[in-house]
């Protein structure tokens, strides 16, 4: 029996053409709701970019892929921030190579270096960052709870070994890649949200579309891939769906007893 569902956003409750929630969606997770299933958004971004919900009723936020998770009430349940020496050797980096980074915290975010490149993801998630004029120290003083930096595929390794060498990275897009403390993912932050709600693994639904949703996928009872989804996260789930404009979420969620 499905006690609880995880929705990643971008891709999957949000069109990356109309940057909304189809109403199709937001009726079908009003009804599961209405059944006493809970429904908490998994996504990687910070909470300060976490923009494109509306009309939308769930009962928990788990933030920056699996890192931090905050009730409905708001209250912080659980976080784990990047260590303060892979901050210090990514500024220097940075600062040395110009390379665009995005620091997020619980409350603010804050992008050092921007270009084009930055510019243009930006705009695909319909965010306005605020950007820091040259390597701002002021990360040091903040938990960051996910490093956004901008570098391609082929220089990760080096990046995760010489510069952010206590943090892992996922990437959903070629352009960057979200690093966030070793060892966290979505597939952990599940395991901590449903600890505190006393839910079995078993008992879990999950959507999801990209790389960073593969191990959320494949750790839940039932994974569920979008149709928009790359071969490699498709392969990952239980159950392949429609795409997110075409309604995908609602098509799952109609045939929900079959989970009961």
């Amino acid at each position: 029996m499905i006690k609880a569902i995880f929705f990643d956003i971008d891709g999957t409750l949000v069109s990356f053409k109309t940057h909304t929630i189809p109403q199709s969606t937001i009726d079908a997770v009003r009804e599961v709701r209405k059944r006493g299933v809970k429904v908490f958004i998994a996504t990687g971004r910070p909470m300060p970019f976490i923009n494109n919900l509306e009309g939308l009723e769930y009962d928990g936020i788990m933030s920056v892929t699996g890192a931090h998770f905050v009730d409905g009430n708001g209250k912080v349940i659980f976080s784990h921030p990047v260590p303060k020496d892979d901050i210090r050797r990514v500024l220097d980096y940075a600062s040395a190579k110009r390379m665009c980074v995005t620091f997020a915290g619980a409350d603010e975010t804050f992008t050092i270096y921007p270009n084009p490149q930055s510019d243009e993801v930006f705009r695909l998630l319909n965010l306005q960052p605020s950007v820091a004029h040259g390597a701002s120290e002021h990360c040091l003083d903040m938990d960051v709870l996910q490093v956004i930096a901008f570098f391609a595929a082929d220089e990760e390794e080096e990046m995760m070994r010489d510069v952010l060498s206590h943090c892992d990275a996922h990437r959903w897009h070629p352009a960057f890649a979200d690093c966030i403390a070793s060892g966290i993912s979505k597939a952990t932050g599940m395991d901590e949200v449903i600890k505190h709600y006393g839910i079995d693994i078993s008992e879990t639904m999950a959507f999801g579309d990209g790389g960073n949703d593969i191990e959320m996928l494949c750790h839940a009872g039932v994974g569920i891939a979008m149709g928009n989804a790359n071969d490699n996260v498709k392969k990952c789930a239980n159950i392949v769906t429609d795409s997110v404009d075409d309604h995908g979420v609602a098509k799952i969620l109609a045939k929900f007893d079959k989970f009961l």
